[in-house]
């Protein structure tokens, strides 16, 4: 049993959490029918104006903003908003459109997650509704809780197959939802006979299933949105295909927008996608692979805080640069109705909009509160173990017999995982507590969230399993002596601890009474 803890510590320095909200910076019509026309922006149109500006979400998944267990991390509703608030300060009317698949990210919830999503979805919605929402389609994880609930939002919405156009300064945006192809060209055509000059498609769809989407006959859109992804983390990259219609899908879970620009030119006619744009996304990807290089070595354990702060002002320099080159309005020739499709990642450096900010304050405030109540009202203790199954037990008895071991153990992040839930207020949030005790939702675990004194942290029987057997009758054969990554990236996963690496992290959590001798 000496090696009981072997990978206790496995990410000690990356505690999971799943989804935690750090703190930012402050700063139905019937299709045939005539289209319902709503302004594009709050802010005062140019006279005459030269073109508009466009920004599409989707594939939300649910998230009000990154976990946080890793620095860095991209997204949040609140820096969405600024980036929306930001370009309606210019002269050119904005719309804001939603894609769908945003409310939820989950299509079946257990009993006790009702509160705590039904109450995110909830902020989610007023976020976009400060945001100015025109329009947004729908998808199945917008109605886990069913089409009532999701109605009473009271967002706008598009169903599959509706049409709705926008006044856009000199021209009409048309935006249309869709499910298949075959709808998708039909919805397109219908928005071009009622007078769309640029039409944007969103179909809930995969990216795969896009590409195909846009070969249909007939099809009359500029641009296609795919605004589902397969998995939970198969949408980890903005991705464009260059096609006769073009086809984007975003990064899920809220990291990025897209940006559209339209330029006007004198005389409506066919929009063209901007020749040129090859080399502006050439140099902001290779912006964005340069700062993601610095953050594997800013998220390292043990590096040299005076270098960690110098990579980190040298990343936040390749964000700006790329956010400028992003934000920078577009050079169209004359004469000719053009757009440009740019990606706008979230990055954890940007603004965040000082009300969308306190939508989210207001949610981490309730939630914690709510949770708890219902676990004391309505939990349940997780089942016993099977017959001849082992149970969990707490360190304790593990210090029996392992005590050099231990002083290891307190001096790494997981002696502190429970810890580091209060300092931020989120002990009691059902989306990071998984990863923060021992033997959450497990047989003879903690199911509870009031029951979980005595098994907070992550602690031996966390990577080497429960240990009653084990306890009472030291062996090698009913323990789990050297857990392997697979253990560890339960929680050190793509979403919690994007630049985990098991073999760098490894070594620094073994050393003697803990994998060496």
């Amino acid at each position: 049993m000496r090696a009981l803890l072997a990978v206790a510590l496995v990410a000690a320095s990356l505690v999971g959490c799943a989804r935690k909200d750090p703190a930012p910076k402050p700063a139905e019509a019937d299709a045939s029918a005539a289209p319902t026309a709503r302004p594009a922006s709050a802010a005062k149109p140019a006279a005459p104006t030269e073109g508009a500006v466009l920004f599409v979400s989707a594939d939300t998944r649910g998230y009000l903003g990154p976990c946080g267990c890793s620095e860095n991390m991209r997204g949040g509703i609140a820096r969405a908003a600024a980036q929306v608030r930001a370009a309606r300060q210019g002269s050119l009317p904005v719309l804001y459109v939603d894609g769908g698949n945003s409310l939820f990210g989950e299509r079946q919830l257990k009993p006790g997650q009702v509160p705590q999503e039904e109450r995110k979805a909830q902020a989610l919605a007023d976020a976009m509704r400060q945001m100015g929402l025109a329009v947004r389609a729908t998808g199945p994880l917008d109605d886990t809780q069913g089409v009532d609930f999701r109605k009473g939002l009271g967002l706008p919405e598009l169903a599959p197959g509706q049409v709705e156009l926008f006044p856009a300064g000199a021209r009409k945006v048309g935006v249309v939802a869709a499910t298949t192809a075959a709808q998708l060209a039909q919805a397109s055509a219908q928005a071009r006979e009622q007078g769309a000059d640029f039409v944007v498609g969103l179909l809930d769809v995969t990216l795969d299933v896009a590409q195909q989407a846009v070969e249909q006959p007939g099809l009359k859109a500029d641009v296609v949105v795919a605004t589902r992804t397969a998995t939970e983390f198969s949408g980890e990259q903005n991705r464009l295909v260059r096609s006769a219609v073009p086809v984007v899908a975003l990064q899920s879970k809220g990291r990025s927008l897209l940006r559209v620009d339209l330029a006007y030119a004198p005389q409506p006619g066919p929009f063209t996608l901007q020749k040129g744009q090859d080399d502006l996304e050439r140099e902001a990807n290779a912006l964005e692979q340069r700062a993601a290089l610095l953050d594997k070595d800013i998220n390292l354990p043990g590096t040299d805080p005076r270098l960690k702060a110098l990579k980190q002002r040298k990343r936040d320099e390749l964000v700006a640069r790329r956010q400028a080159l992003l934000n920078a309005p577009p050079v169209a020739p004359a004469g000719v109705n053009a757009f440009t499709l740019r990606f706008v990642p979230l990055e954890s450096s940007l603004p965040s909009d000082a009300e969308a900010l306190a939508v989210v304050t207001a949610y981490d405030a309730d939630v914690g509160k709510m949770n708890l109540a219902w676990a004391k009202a309505h939990g349940q203790d997780c089942p016993a173990p099977a017959p001849g199954r082992p149970g969990f037990v707490g360190n304790e008895p593990c210090r029996t017999c392992h005590e050099e071991a231990f002083p290891l153990w307190e001096k790494s992040k997981h002696s502190h995982a429970w810890e580091t839930l209060e300092q931020v207020g989120k002990q009691f949030h059902l989306n990071c507590v998984g990863c923060h005790v021992t033997g959450w939702e497990q047989a003879g675990g903690v199911c509870r969230l009031d029951k979980v004194t005595g098994r907070e942290d992550v602690g031996c029987e966390s990577c080497h399993g429960p240990g009653s057997e084990h306890a009472e009758a030291p062996g090698t054969d009913n323990i789990i002596g050297s857990p392997g990554e697979s253990v560890c990236i339960t929680c050190h996963n793509a979403e919690n601890s994007p630049h985990f690496d098991f073999a760098t992290y490894l070594p620094r959590i073994v050393g003697p009474g803990h994998g060496k001798p």
